[in-house]
């Protein structure tokens, strides 16, 4: 089940919701028919709940929305950048350990 504190964002809103989030914002670049995308989820939801306030957590469908993940150079799925001052502060590709995601948060915060 995906979590309330998890945002959907769109090519068309990634500028307002993502790069100018006053947070640092977890941005889960994903697709539906992706196994370890869908391996990683339940994580990506206890990041968003464990770190609310401190951190946004988004998804974007790739398939979807081509523009942003070709403008990030994403070639493989599940990939998470994480954002801060609207600028790439970490960035992580395959099914990650929840510690080791959480590492890369704690360091941008």
């Amino acid at each position: 089940m995906a979590s309330d504190k998890v945002i959907q964002v769109s090519d068309t809103d990634f500028g307002v919701k993502v790069i100018q989030s006053e947070v640092p914002f977890l941005l889960d670049f994903w697709a539906p028919w992706c196994g370890p995308c869908k391996a990683i989820g339940p994580v990506i939801d206890e990041l968003a709940a464990e770190f609310d306030g401190k951190l946004k957590v988004g998804k974007m469908n790739v398939d979807d929305n081509p523009v942003t993940p070709g403008k990030y150079g994403i070639r493989a799925i599940p990939t998470l950048i994480l954002f801060k001052g609207g600028e790439v502060a970490d960035q992580v590709t395959g099914a990650v350990g929840k510690q080791q995601l959480k590492a890369m948060i704690e360091k941008a915060l």
